[in-house]
């Protein structure tokens, strides 16, 4: 006798779980990655849905390295990023017939917090800095950064291994990425990072700049000294790129073999560069980058350049130049 439809289709969705068939095989967008960048593709997915409605888009984060690793797996379609992609992480997804677009769509300030009671610690030098946070750093009090500073034990939160935030500080702070002292609270998950800062006094931790502008009442941000003076971390410094060695360029790669077989990713990626979606990311804390840029990296999707162009890409160099490859 032959069995009935019905039972069978609770049946087939386990199947399709358990076997990891991703909502990005079952037509819907999956955009992954950076948490850092995660507000932006958020707020973007949710206004792209409002008018087209038949166009799911579904936005989660696992961290920067994650986020690759998933788009070079063939299991989503957007890698979110808050670091330019390694050239083994192009080779992996090489290897899957995935090629990757680059897109700049952000500037950040990687903001260095410490709690609302910490009235001391407004400005760090990034020697300080590195003096915290180095592998080899015997730095466990205040004092021991300096003199005036209290002597009460350092707490530190800071992003997982996994993250580009992680990355990109260690190697501007610590001159290698991953290079880090190990006894530190990690976590992927930034409002975890907020809320260890807000509960200890003499606690000290970094994440994107829209984590700390979403609670700016409750944690304070430190002033960096690159070496000329005291800058705090803000849109205006971020463009004018005052912000330094801190300040870095948010990502999103798109897999060009998803470009050709998912009805709407194209549209979802050309609204994410328009001018109407810039106010999104003003919206989420980041800052906008010029004109210029924004159509040169439009023209850097309508051409599907596939590849980098930020390989050696530090902080104050042009952000234009990189995009339209100009050494």
């Amino acid at each position: 006798m032959q069995m009935p439809l019905k039972p069978l289709r609770p049946f087939l969705t386990l199947v399709a779980i358990t076997f990891g068939l991703s909502a990005a095989a079952q037509g819907t967008i999956v955009v992954d990655g950076s948490s850092t960048v995660y507000p932006i593709s958020l707020a973007m997915a949710e206004e792209f849905t409002i008018d087209n409605p038949s166009i799911p888009v579904s936005v989660g984060f696992s961290g920067t390295g994650g986020g690759l690793s998933k788009i070079c797996a063939g299991e989503i379609d957007i890698a979110d990023a808050s670091r330019v992609v390694k050239p083994s992480e192009l080779e992996a997804c090489a290897a899957n017939g995935i090629e990757l677009i680059e897109l700049p769509v952000a500037a950040d300030a990687l903001t260095v917090v410490v709690n609302k009671q910490n009235d001391f610690a407004s400005c760090l030098t990034v020697a300080e800095l590195h003096a915290i946070w180095a592998p080899d750093s015997q730095v466990t009090s205040w004092s021991q950064v300096r003199a005036d500073f209290p002597d009460a034990p350092i707490t530190l939160f800071g992003p997982g291994t996994d993250s580009g935030t992680f990355e990109y500080f260690t190697e501007a702070v610590n001159g290698k990425a991953g290079a880090i002292r190990t006894d530190f609270f990690p976590s992927e998950d930034d409002n975890v990072l907020v809320r260890g800062v807000e509960s200890d006094t003499y606690a000290m931790g970094y994440f994107g700049f829209a984590y700390y502008a979403a609670d700016a009442e409750r944690l304070n941000a430190v002033s960096v000294d690159g070496g000329n003076g005291c800058v705090a971390p803000s849109a205006a410094t971020i463009e004018d790129g005052t912000y330094s060695p801190l300040s870095r360029p948010l990502f999103i790669y798109v897999s060009l073999k998803s470009l050709k077989t998912k009805p709407g990713l194209a549209e979802f990626v050309e609204y994410y560069l328009s001018q109407d979606a810039r106010e999104l990311v003003e919206h989420t804390g980041y800052a906008t980058y010029s004109d210029e840029i924004y159509d040169a990296v439009a023209a850097r999707f309508s051409a599907r350049t596939t590849g980098t162009a930020f390989a050696g890409f530090e902080p104050g160099d042009s952000v234009l130049d990189a995009v339209k490859g100009i050494e």
